[in-house]
């Protein structure tokens, strides 16, 4: 991690889907978090990477941003996602990137980028969090 994970924040405990789809937070500061994903696994029937295991991906990336941002005590729920499918990826494992375009009170912005083991970028989506008391 570039910076040391919030003792609140424990990124170790992922959601039931996370695990099932492969989901790992592989670093994190501030200004970004990055999470990983198998390609293998996850394909729809053309064996391509399914696009709703793209989604779980960047929410997932997102959520924890804005949570690291949220801060103790707080939690933050998805409400509005945006995904544009730009390149399919057919094997290995694709990184998320999440980077803040704004930190509200209430409202968290994201955009994400999602790229394949040679950097192309697969996906681009934006969310949206709301930040609630915990």
């Amino acid at each position: 991690m570039t910076v040391d994970r919030p003792d609140w924040l424990d990124a170790g405990r992922m959601s039931p889907l996370d695990d099932k789809l492969g989901i790992r937070i592989t670093d994190h500061d501030p200004d970004h978090v990055v999470a990983t994903m198998p390609v293998e696994g996850n394909q729809q029937p053309f064996g391509l990477l399914h696009g709703g295991a793209t989604c779980s991906l960047v929410e997932t990336v997102g959520s924890w941003a804005a949570a690291l941002g949220a801060g103790p005590g707080r939690q933050a729920v998805g409400v509005e996602l945006n995904v544009s499918y730009l390149r399919a990826a057919t094997k290995g494992v694709v990184t998320a990137v999440a980077t803040p375009v704004r930190r509200g009170r209430t409202l968290a912005t994201f955009t994400i980028d999602v790229t394949d083991e040679q950097g192309r970028v697969t996906a681009t989506a934006r969310l949206t969090c709301m930040v609630l008391a915990a």
